[in-house]
């Protein structure tokens, strides 16, 4: 398999991008294909010893930054590393590609350059969600689309559990549309008919959840609008990490409160990594036609790693093709209301 980098996107790059790369090849034995500023990534590569031929370089001299428009930025840096990263998918010169760049420009160099799968009307960002001691469930979508329609919803559901069955290995996953309340007549008239084509579907529906239920694990893929799903990702970093500094300060007090960190800091690791984003690898581009994952603008290494660990699976195992193939019940779906 060849795996494509965006060696130039993100904040950390190109040093974690290229260090994560060197240490996904400990356990991998794919090609791995930096694209980016050639002298920069190089002399990453020396810094860290690297004299392997498993990670090989494809230079390019535009960078798309997070200041640009993304639309704009697709169609005029044709040399961008985002741009010739998607154009080596698109040729079948790769099989997957990462970034930590622009999120729009991401999403925009799949629909432009790859194209949406046949039948999907809006592809979707997709993002794992830390739940309390039960591993992670799958949100469905978070900010790529900030107003839908209901087959959007249904389009969302299904990616989203083909995805979460194929790549994080969950049998028969659960589906919740988010809503203000359990109740099939509660919300949006847009939310009441995605409720209605969500119980029709093959998905297995479990009907509407509350924000509040999310954190406890009330469904495997959790489906709501760009707009919605952007400010529950937000508002949960934002929740996690107070409450850390909060746990931070009142463990650093005093001499007791230090003591009592000491003996517990074993389980408040263990709470940490739970909930840290680079253990999860990142969010796909579900609805494109082609494997591409969006990783955190701040990616470390390890997040790197782990997007090029969990991607290999993404690939491996078709989901582009799965999902393909399931349009069809979906427009069957929808023209039945």
């Amino acid at each position: 398999m060849n795996i494509i980098i965006d060696g130039m996107g993100g904040d950390n790059a190109p040093f974690e991008i290229v260090k994560g790369c060197i240490e996904a090849i400990r356990t991998i034995k794919d090609q791995l294909y930096i694209v980016g500023d050639e002298a920069q990534i190089l002399a990453v590569l020396k810094e860290q010893n690297y004299k392997g031929d498993q990670i090989k370089i494809i230079h390019a001299s535009e960078v798309i930054t997070n200041e640009d428009a993304p639309v704009k930025a697709v169609r005029t840096k044709t040399e961008s590393s985002l741009v010739k990263g998607i154009t080596l998918i698109k040729e079948g010169k790769g099989d997957l590609f990462i970034s930590a760049g622009n999120t729009g420009a991401i999403m925009a160099g799949g629909l432009f350059i790859l194209g949406r799968i046949p039948g999907i009307d809006r592809p979707a960002i997709a993002a794992t969600y830390p739940i309390m001691g039960k591993g992670v469930s799958l949100l469905v979508d978070t900010g790529a689309n900030s107003e839908c329609k209901p087959n959007n919803l249904l389009e969302f559901a299904t990616m989203g559990s083909i995805y979460m069955e194929s790549v994080l290995g969950f049998k028969n996953p659960t589906v919740g549309l988010v809503n203000i309340g359990i109740e099939e007549t509660k919300g949006t008239t847009v939310i009441k008919a995605a409720h209605e084509l969500l119980k029709k579907s093959s998905v297995n529906f479990i009907g509407n959840v509350e924000a509040r239920e999310i954190p406890k694990g009330a469904c495997d893929v959790i489906v709501c609008d760009g707009f919605v799903g952007n400010v529950i990702v937000k508002l949960s970093e934002g929740l996690a990490w107070n409450i850390f500094k909060l746990i931070k300060t009142k463990f650093t007090e005093d001499a007791v409160s230090k003591l009592g960190a000491l003996l517990l800091s074993g389980k408040l690791k263990e709470l940490k990594k739970a909930f840290d984003y680079s253990e999860y690898g990142g969010a796909p581009i579900l609805g494109v036609r082609g494997a591409l994952i969006k990783i955190h603008g701040s990616s470390n290494a390890n997040a790197v790693k782990n997007a090029i660990l969990k991607g290999i699976p993404y690939v491996e195992n078709k989901v582009v093709q799965v999902i393909q193939n399931s349009v069809l019940e979906l427009e069957e779906i929808v023209t039945s209301e």
